[in-house]
């Protein structure tokens, strides 16, 4: 009796824990972190101040809790499946491309809204620098795979590619590209791929 009663109250409660990160991410998106307070999220989620501290303990909890609901909804993982999954390193090259563009173009608006806080936003920095890192790790891992496999280009060591390919594949960039310069996720993966193959892949000798 008591389990069929905890169910749907679980249940419950992870309905009301997603709506209120789906409220933070819609401020952040819409107004910034710095108006992202925990009362804002009540609002924005039509509950109590309370509410909100029953499931996050202070708004560092939430913007923490905010990373990984992110990547959840977006399917960060199913998304980039592929690039793991590559039989090569330069078709893992190509995957990370198309895929950067289709992540990016979705979670644009809330990455680019904690970077431009995280100097002056003590949870803005703390989520910058986790997302930060995991990038930095994926984009080792591809330029390993790559020096690995002897096909990454003369002059780049695994450091270096590892980040350029960080700038390239910036918030400013993408913005750039998709906000400015109007391009479509599509686009951007197929000039993206193509820039990073020519940049960071050997070419055949003439003799090959």
């Amino acid at each position: 009796m008591s389990r069929s009663i905890d169910e749907p109250r679980n249940a419950r409660s992870r309905r009301s824990r997603t709506a209120l990160l789906r409220a933070a991410r819609e401020l952040i998106e819409d107004r910034g972190m710095a108006a992202t307070t925990m009362a804002a999220v009540a609002e924005r989620a039509g509950v109590s101040r309370r509410a909100v501290y029953l499931h996050f303990s202070s708004r560092a909890d939430l913007i923490t809790e905010l990373f990984g609901y992110v990547n959840e909804v977006e399917d960060l993982e199913g998304r980039f499946a592929p690039v793991g999954d590559a039989p090569d390193a330069v078709t893992a090259l190509d995957a990370f491309a198309h895929r950067h563009a289709e992540f990016a173009s979705r979670v644009l608006a809330v990455s680019r809204a904690v970077e431009r806080e995280a100097g002056t936003d003590p949870d803005a920095a703390r989520h910058w620098r986790t997302a930060a890192f995991w990038r930095q790790e994926a984009n080792r891992a591809l330029m390993t795979r790559l020096s690995d496999e002897g096909v990454l280009a003369p002059g780049w060591t695994v450091e270096t590619a590892t980040d350029m390919l960080l700038a390239l594949t910036s918030n400013g960039v993408t913005e750039t590209l998709l906000t400015t310069r109007h391009w479509t996720p599509a686009n951007l993966g197929h000039h993206l791929a193509l820039l990073l193959k020519s940049t960071f892949v050997t070419r055949p000798s003439a003799e090959a």
